[in-house]
């Protein structure tokens, strides 16, 4: 199940979302499989298209379906963030309104049903459109997903801003995005910003109809499990994935139980509602 995967090639497609144009740097996973579930990833507060490396191709390979991944605008090859520009404490949430439409639109997707898969911040994302166009998507995976802030998730995001400062952390991240700084401090300064500390998502849960899978490590760094929880209390369907030996990146400490799970709720959804 770990073999490598040789990675799709990307493209750049142009979009009009959040009041601007931008091009976001996309990758079709197995588009021959027509008829099949859609699975759209969307990536953590760092993450890109190239960052994910051959993961996503494993899961479709696993369930047997269509995959999407993408950058979103500031991250990997898709448009820079000026160096000026702040995000909003309501960042997460114009993503979900606004861009993940637009980039649909702009692919010929609008009318499609996808499943998402969001890790971190990509699942904030992807609860925030669930619960936003409950019509417009089959189901949810969440890893690791935010639906309020907590003092360990600051305590680490400050040990990532020292790192940055201190390290070659921005040479490492240089491998993933045309620009670091642009990708970093976008999500850093928003994260740190006092403002933020009042971020909160649980009043939108109770409104997402779809089956949800929520999935968080034991050991994450980033979170306490009251994360997948409070999920599960306020949009009662979701079905819980607490894995051991496990931090903030389930599908990369433990990859093979995240496509497990991935495979086996896409299949009994499946079965369900074929």
């Amino acid at each position: 199940m770990n073999q490598a995967i040789a990675a799709p090639a990307t493209q750049l497609v142009p979009v009009d979302a959040m009041g601007r144009d931008m091009t976001i740097e996309c990758q079709w996973i197995a588009p021959e499989r027509t008829g099949s579930d859609l699975l759209v990833f969307l990536h953590e507060g760092l993450g890109s298209v190239s960052m994910w490396k051959d993961w996503p191709a494993q899961v479709c390979a696993a369930a047997r379906c269509r995959g999407l991944v993408f950058s979103r605008y500031g991250y990997g090859g898709s448009t820079p963030r000026p160096r000026e520009e702040k995000w909003p404490v309501s960042f997460m949430h114009v993503q979900a309104r606004d861009a993940l439409p637009a980039l649909f639109q702009a692919l010929g997707l609008a009318d499609e049903r996808p499943v998402l898969f969001g890790h971190s911040d990509g699942g904030s994302i992807a609860l925030l459109y669930a619960a936003m166009y409950p019509d417009k998507v089959k189901a949810i995976a969440v890893a690791a997903p935010h639906i309020f802030v907590e003092d360990i998730t600051i305590s680490n995001i400050e040990q990532a801003r020292d790192a940055y400062l201190k390290t070659d952390l921005p040479q490492k991240l240089g491998r993933y995005h045309q620009d670091p700084d642009s990708a970093f401090w976008g999500w850093n300064d928003i994260w740190l910003n006092p403002e933020f500390r009042a971020w909160n998502i649980e009043s939108y849960l109770d409104k997402i109809e779809c089956p949800v899978l929520a999935i968080q490590g034991e050991g994450d760094e980033y979170g306490t499990l009251e994360q997948i929880r409070g999920i599960q209390r306020l949009a009662p369907q979701t079905e819980l994935c607490i894995i051991p030996d496990c931090g903030h990146s389930p599908h990369r400490d433990q990859p093979a139980t995240v496509i497990g799970a991935v495979s086996a709720f896409l299949n009994k959804l499946n079965s369900r509602h074929p």
